[in-house]
């Protein structure tokens, strides 16, 4: 029976896998501060990572599989020192954040990234990413490093996805705003994909875990379908959007994915390693469905961590009217 430990395993993401892999047969051990339950069957030791002492109870045991999430380097760094020669494999789940470089469509895991953060540095998520995937390569070839960009599924605590199932579903026969979509590509990879990689390939080294790309436009279209959305679609201008607050990709006030013309990249990287290695992508249209599914359940009115209010949304229309 394999033995896992995940650095985390009550989140999100790392609590799919802690599911998934429990399915499997494996034993899985979870090491968290304790303010969300582990899942069922897997047991939990309760450490914070910010503590010297934060591996004690885990590191007098050797492990068939340690997995990692965490976007402090800080903490990996010290997870590697205390755990890695106990580790048959490890695997960081780092971000395709830790790339420099934005503007280069089609870029490979040899792209340029981010210099690493280095200790007492002001927090910056990718140079964070970059120091604690460094910590991970001196394991060797006991190591993987996969780089997702955008996850998408049932649950997803960053709303950015589900922003657009909600937009559509809530508008009914209104109006929804747009960003601007020529020449935007879109990638996602299904929590569920990332997941089954995580935990059945044998692959090591670097590889971006995202899915094809796909124009933006077209992936908006497919959710407004499946949405049944028959109200009108009214496209800002990134100026437009600037001008009055709008922000993109993220956050509070934002209409999500859309990125700057001079980021294409971003959502333009090559997966052909991924692909290489095993992995595989669903149909972006079985994502979708998923999706809406999902904010149906949770609420299309909810607060969000991503995107505009309908109340914004219908201002914003009416300046642009």
């Amino acid at each position: 029976m394999t033995n896992v430990l995940i650095l985390g395993g009550t989140g999100w993401l790392s609590g799919r896998i802690a599911r998934r892999l429990l399915v499997n047969g494996a034993t899985v051990m979870c090491l968290a501060r304790g303010g969300r339950p582990s899942p069922d069957g897997a047991s939990l030791v309760l450490a914070d990572r910010d503590d010297d002492d934060a591996y004690d109870a885990v590191s007098g045991r050797e492990w068939d599989h340690v997995i990692d999430v965490s976007s402090t380097a800080a903490h990996v760094e010290a997870a590697v020192a205390a755990l890695g020669s106990q580790a048959a494999r490890w695997t960081y789940v780092s971000s395709m954040s830790a790339y420099s470089d934005d503007k280069t469509i089609g870029a490979d895991e040899t792209a340029a990234l981010h210099d690493a953060a280095a200790p007492g540095d002001e927090y910056e998520y990718g140079p964070q990413k970059v120091a604690a995937e460094n910590a991970v390569r001196s394991l060797d070839d006991r190591a993987l490093i996969v780089r997702p960009g955008l996850i998408a599924g049932e649950g997803d605590p960053s709303d950015r996805f589900g922003y657009w199932a909600a937009a559509f579903l809530r508008a009914e026969g209104g109006p929804v705003l747009l960003p601007p979509t020529e020449g935007r590509d879109l990638q996602i990879i299904d929590v569920d994909d990332l997941v089954e990689f995580i935990i059945t390939t044998d692959a090591t080294g670097t590889v971006n875990t995202i899915g094809d790309r796909h124009p933006l436009a077209d992936v908006l279209s497919v959710v407004r379908e499946h949405a049944g959305h028959a109200g009108e679609v009214v496209s800002a201008t990134e100026e437009w959007l600037g001008a009055n607050g709008v922000e993109y990709w993220a956050g509070e006030r934002s209409l999500p994915l859309w990125l700057p013309a001079e980021m294409t990249g971003f959502m333009s990287r090559s997966n052909a390693r991924y692909r290489a290695a095993g992995g595989e992508l669903r149909r972006l249209e079985d994502t979708i469905a998923t999706v809406i599914r999902d904010e149906q359940e949770r609420g299309v009115d909810r607060d969000r961590r991503a995107g505009l209010t309908r109340t914004d949304e219908l201002a914003l229309l009416r300046l642009l009217a």
